[in-house]
């Protein structure tokens, strides 16, 4: 898609250096896409705020170990 915008060049210059990216196109991606996952992980951190992990009793790490094992 093709999109024409106004950025100030300071912040264009900041993105290409922080993305390493060969040209402004595959910079601005490289960041929207970053920015993306951190949206993401965010999220589901959220998720898992409101309903946090819970572990069956009698869990334990030993347990796992044992059953990765065979």
């Amino acid at each position: 898609m093709r999109v024409t915008t106004i950025i100030s060049d300071k912040l264009i210059e900041k993105v290409r250096y922080y993305t390493n990216g060969k040209n402004i196109t595959e910079s601005l991606e490289i960041a929207l896409n970053e920015w993306l996952e951190l949206k993401h992980i965010k999220e589901l951190n959220q998720k898992i705020e409101k309903n946090s992990l819970k572990f069956i009793d009698g869990y334990s790490a030993e347990k796992v170990r044992k059953i990765n094992r065979k």
